[in-house]
């Protein structure tokens, strides 16, 4: 458990866009949403949430943490499989309501479960009108 707290967001939007103060907008589930690239290349690798404490705990080890929808749970990246994210740079946008993580992975580099370095691993293509998904060998 972390023992940071932020405030509350500003009404004055102004403030929220433009002033000093790290003050997320969660959504009615307590989220934000996170997107993860490599501090390397910028290669984008995934896209999760965090609620508070994941943004504390990230802020305070440096390690990324989210939290899983569909586990209900807070999540330690890399805990099983030793992928672990080291957060380079953390950003919000301009009305807080998102986050953008540069990480470098530890391990072998996957960061999907899959196994793959990154999330976005399939090309969504329409030929002859029919969708269909594509593995991106890359």
């Amino acid at each position: 458990m972390s023992s940071i707290e932020f405030p509350k967001p500003s009404a004055d939007k102004k403030a929220l866009e433009e002033g000093g103060v790290f003050s997320p907008r969660f959504d009615a589930n307590g989220l934000v949403t996170a997107v993860v690239t490599d501090a390397t290349d910028g290669a984008l690798l995934m896209v999760a949430h965090m609620n508070a404490e994941a943004i504390a705990l990230t802020l305070e080890t440096g390690i990324a943490h989210y939290w899983s929808r569909s586990r209900n749970s807070l999540w330690k990246k890399g805990e099983t499989s030793g992928n672990f994210q080291q957060v380079v740079e953390l950003r919000t946008d301009c009305d807080q309501d998102a986050v953008w993580l540069s990480v470098k992975v530890a391990g072998d580099g996957a960061t999907c479960h899959t196994g793959r370095r990154s999330c976005f691993y399939r090309v969504v293509r329409l030929a002859e009108g029919k969708i269909s998904l594509v593995d991106d060998a890359s």
